[in-house]
């Protein structure tokens, strides 16, 4: 299927997604919050300068996009037009995140993933939440 967008909107529209303060993170931060745990932001020494850092548990949460991580989910399928530059794209991410877990679990971190399409369902979230940094 073609793109519905010319090339030159495409790019606009890509362009205008961000890493960091997306919304599926604001929710997971905003839970973390009224639970009463206190948290840091995008903590730029630690490898891949993880979403949420706890740093008194010695704990990580990424939250991941499940497009651009590749998620198992509806949200995580990827493009079927130029699948040569997606399935490129989207693989180096995925062996980056691998790397970037490696690397937290040596330095001793524990690190939690968050998938996009589980931020909708706030009463799972706060629970899965609270039982990994309560362990």
């Amino acid at each position: 299927m073609a793109d519905v967008f010319s090339k030159a909107k495409r790019s606009w529209v890509m362009s205008r997604i961000h890493g960091k303060d997306t919304q599926p993170e604001k929710v997971v931060r905003k839970l973390l919050h009224q639970s009463g745990f206190r948290f840091r932001l995008h903590q730029k020494d630690l490898p891949g300068n993880p979403d949420i850092v706890l740093p008194r548990y010695k704990a990580v949460i990424q939250v991941f996009g499940c497009f651009w991580h590749g998620h198992n989910c509806k949200d995580g399928r990827r493009p079927r037009s130029n699948k040569r530059y997606w399935n490129a794209k989207l693989d180096k991410n995925k062996r980056r995140d691998s790397i970037n877990a490696q690397r937290l679990r040596r330095l001793g971190w524990r690190q939690a993933i968050v998938w996009e399409c589980e931020t909708r369902n706030l009463d799972l979230m706060k629970k899965r939440l609270t039982r990994l940094l309560r362990s």
